[in-house]
C-alpha cells in the first residue's frame, strides 16, 4: 500500500531528508498538522495553492499506515512498577 504513495518523497537536499509532498518545500508533517488543526481539506488547498487534493489524501494515508504498523512495547521497569502497585494496593 505504501508503494502507491508516489507523492510522498524523500530528498536529502530538501528539509534535511524529511518527507515532503512531491519534492516541494512542504513537509508531510506540516500538511498533517494543518488537517489536525481542524482546517478542512478545501481550506488547506485554498491556503496552499500548490497542493492538490491527492497530496492531502496521500499524506493522511501515509500517516495511517505508518501509525498502524508501529508496535509499542512496555518497558520491563514499568511492568515491575505495576506489579508492585498491585501488591501494595490489592483490589
Amino acid at each position: 500500500m505504501l508503494s502507491q504513495l508516489d507523492r510522498i518523497t524523500v530528498n536529502p537536499n530538501v528539509y534535511l531528508g524529511q518527507r515532503t509532498i512531491r519534492g516541494m518545500r512542504i513537509t508531510l508533517g506540516f500538511v498533517l498538522k494543518l488537517v489536525a488543526s481542524n482546517l478542512s481539506v478545501q481550506e488547506v488547498l485554498e491556503a496552499y495553492s500548490e497542493l492538490e487534493d491527492e497530496d492531502i489524501r496521500q499524506a493522511l494515508n501515509y500517516a495511517a499506515w505508518t501509525v498502524s504498523d508501529k508496535i509499542v512495547g512496555i518497558p520491563s521497569a514499568l511492568i515491575t512498577f505495576a506489579l508492585l502497585l498491585m501488591y501494595i494496593f490489592p483490589l
